[in-house]
Formats: C-alpha cells, structure tokens, sequence
C-alpha cells in the first residue's frame, strides 16, 4: 500500500472540518512517541526557541554527566550514539539552522569535556562529523550569527 504524497495529505485535510483535524492529531499522536513529541514542541516551545535550546542543552548535559568515566569503550560509544539520536531528533523537531549549530556546538563542547576521544577512532571520528555538520549548518546563518558561531567553534577546537 503505497501512502498519499504531501499534496495528497494538504488537501484532503483542508477539506476537514477542525474537530475532524483535532481526532486526527489526537489519533496520531497516540500512536507514535516521535510524533507526540513533535506535537508537543509545535504546541507549547515552538514559540520560544531560546528556551527550548536551553532545555535540550540540560538534558545533554545531564546524559553526559551519567556517563560513568571508568566505563567500557563499547559502552562509552554507545552513550554517545544514543545523545546523538536524541539531538539529531530535536533538531529536527526545529528545523532552525542557528538551533541545529547551537546545539551541536554545545554536543561537542561536552563531548570534549566528558569524555576521552583518544580512547577511540570512533568517539573522534563521531566529533569530527559533528564539527562538518556544525560547519554546514553556520554557513546557511546571516553573517552576524556566522561569526559569533563560528568564533565558538574556533574556540571549541583550538
């Protein structure tokens, strides 16, 4: 069964009445952790981006602090891999560049103060994409954000 396109979806739910679009969302959301959490950041943060970048960087920063330092590689690398899901899923949630390049900036500034990236090529390797991403995301910013941000970055680096 291959779903509706966009457009499909746009329409059709311009056709509904907004009790129907109420259900609908409701129904969605029930189903779907993702999608209830998007819901959420649309409904009650969406308005106030500042707060809602302050409220991911204390729970990265909590999950990094929960990391055990005398831990297992293996288990170290898993960690940072599931923060990094949980910031790739809350940069999505944005879709703002300048949250995207706050965030990751903050990722690696804690990557680098809590954990040992010469322990393993990974842990480096997952930095080091970290930093292109950020790169990417600074360069789509007005030139007043490119270079506060970028400042950051230089001195996350050097």
């Amino acid at each position: 069964m291959k779903p509706a396109t966009i457009n499909q979806l746009k329409k059709e739910l311009q056709q509904r009445h907004p009790g129907e679009l109420i259900e609908l969302c409701l129904r969605l959301a029930k189903y779907k952790v993702d999608s209830k959490e998007l819901l959420n950041y649309l409904l009650f943060e969406a308005d106030n981006e500042d707060a809602y970048v302050a409220k991911v960087e204390d729970h990265i920063h909590e999950l990094f602090t929960d990391i055990p330092r005398n831990q297992n590689v293996y288990y170290v690398r898993k960690s940072v891999r599931k923060i990094l899901r949980l910031l790739n899923k809350h940069i999505r949630f944005s879709g703002n560049k300048e949250t995207e390049a706050t965030l990751r900036l903050y990722f690696c500034t804690c990557m680098k103060e809590y954990i040992n990236m010469r322990q393993s090529t990974t842990l480096s390797n997952i930095f080091d994409q970290q930093v292109k991403q950020i790169n990417t995301a600074i360069s789509k910013l007005h030139e007043d954000l490119q270079y506060d941000l970028q400042k950051e970055l230089d001195e996350l680096l050097g």
